[in-house]
Formats: C-alpha cells, structure tokens, sequence
C-alpha cells in the first residue's frame, strides 16, 4: 500500500479496544471487505464472540481475524505484542486505536487512583500503540494511523476532568505525529466522536445527535480514507466543538457540558 492507497479491502489493520463500541465496529466493516485485522482488546470472551460473529463474513470476503487479549494499561507489553500480530497478519497498513475508559465522577470525588487508570489506558496506551505504528510505518512509507478521541478533549469540563484531559493530550499527540510522520508519507487521523450508542454512554442524561457505532465506524472509515486530519463525526458537532470553544471561561466554568 503506497501512501495514496485508500485505506480499503485485502488490507492489514490492527485495532485495539475491539471488544465492544467503535472498535468492534470497525473490526466488522474492516473484515466484511476483506481485511486481515488482528483484534486487541483487554475481554477475551467478547473478542472470541467477535470472532464466532464474523466466521461467515470472513468467509465470504477473503478476510480474517485474529484476536488477543491485552490491557491498554500494559503499555510494556506492547513492542513485543505489536511485533508478534504483525508478523501474524504478514505487514500492517492501518492502525487504530479506540480503546478508551470513562469512570463516572461525582462531582466533588478527587480520585487519583481513577485518574491515573484513565490517563493509562487512554493515553499511555495510545502512545504506546501508535508509536510502536509509527516506526513500523515510517520505515515502509505508507501506512495510516486513527485515533478515536473525543468532542470532550475541546475544553475542560467539570463533570469528568481527567477525561477531557486524558482527550486533549490524545488530541496534541496524535498532531504531533501527523506532523512528523507525513513527510515520510504516513497519515494520522484524530476522530472526535459525538454522542455514540456504546457502553461508555449508556445511562448517561442530555443524549442528542446519538448514532449507532456502526455509523460511527462508517465515518471513521471514510475519514481516514479521505486523509482527513481532524474529524468530529458525525461532522455536525464541528459546529458544536467551534461555539464551545468560543465561550469565555468565566461563562464556562458556570455551565453543565
């Protein structure tokens, strides 16, 4: 795959966080057109039932899947984890990652401990996949990365801080390496989800615009074929994440987004 390859059938694609939400649904489009794609996620009883869902899918395709179980928490297992399921799927073309963890917070809980969780999963384990990715594709010339980030990384909110954190760090990360990888022909697309239907928002208050994570992975799909850098998907919370981040502060730190 050249850098101007779309990311599209008979391909090689690795996606942590494949267990449940956006990630299994990419792992179903991905296959369903022929892709190889090693499955990563920390339940290996829901990978195995991807796996069972999909036989039929793979069958019909030419396409396959492999799953292993990991904790994106683990980031030292990942050279050696990365290196094996490449060598599996015989090369990599796309990577993404979309693991991710939202504890709920009260609204006056400090909780280090739950913090620190967040801040390993997503993002100590976001650099630790993608930059195991980067090396890999920065000596092939070509290759995509794709990291499902947030809406909630635009401004710190109150309801969870370490979250949005967690977010804005991904965010400044995944330009960064957009940044260092493109004059070696890789791309590095950060996606910023709305309101998904996936476990993470579930019993949540003050849904709207929510769409399937079929949907969503529909849209990452052509986000990252059509090379985009940044994409809210669906694109209408652009315009959401744009008035958002021109509220003053002290009219902020006063509202409940």
């Amino acid at each position: 795959m050249t850098a101007n390859t779309p990311v599209r059938g008979a391909g090689r694609a690795l996606v942590v966080g494949a267990s449940s939400g956006i990630g299994a649904a990419l792992v179903r489009r991905l296959v369903a057109e022929g892709y190889s794609v090693a499955a990563v996620a920390r339940r290996r009883e829901l990978l195995d039932d991807l796996a069972r869902d999909l036989s039929d899918a793979a069958t019909l395709s030419g396409g396959r899947i492999l799953v292993r179980a990991h904790d994106a928490a683990r980031a030292h297992e990942v050279p050696e984890l990365f290196a094996a399921l490449v060598g599996e799927l015989g090369g990599l073309d796309l990577l993404v990652y979309a693991a991710g963890i939202m504890p709920k917070v009260g609204p006056a809980e400090y909780d280090t401990e739950k913090d620190l969780d967040q801040l390993a999963v997503n993002v100590g384990g976001c650099i630790a996949w993608c930059n195991a990715a980067a090396r890999l594709f920065q000596t092939q010339r070509s290759g995509t990365i794709v990291g499902i980030s947030s809406i909630a990384g635009d401004r710190g909110r109150k309801g969870n801080p370490v979250y949005c954190t967690t977010k804005a760090a991904m965010n400044t990360y995944l330009e960064a390496l957009r940044n260092r990888l493109a004059e070696h022909g890789v791309h590095v697309t950060t996606i910023k989800p709305g309101f998904v239907d996936t476990d993470m928002t579930k019993g949540l208050p003050g849904l709207f615009w929510l769409i399937s994570a079929d949907r969503a992975a529909e849209l990452v799909l052509r986000a990252a074929r059509g090379r985009a850098n940044v994409r809210y998907v669906p694109r209408r919370w652009w315009l959401v994440g744009s008035v958002i981040r021109c509220i003053p502060s002290f009219l902020f730190k006063k509202m409940n987004v």
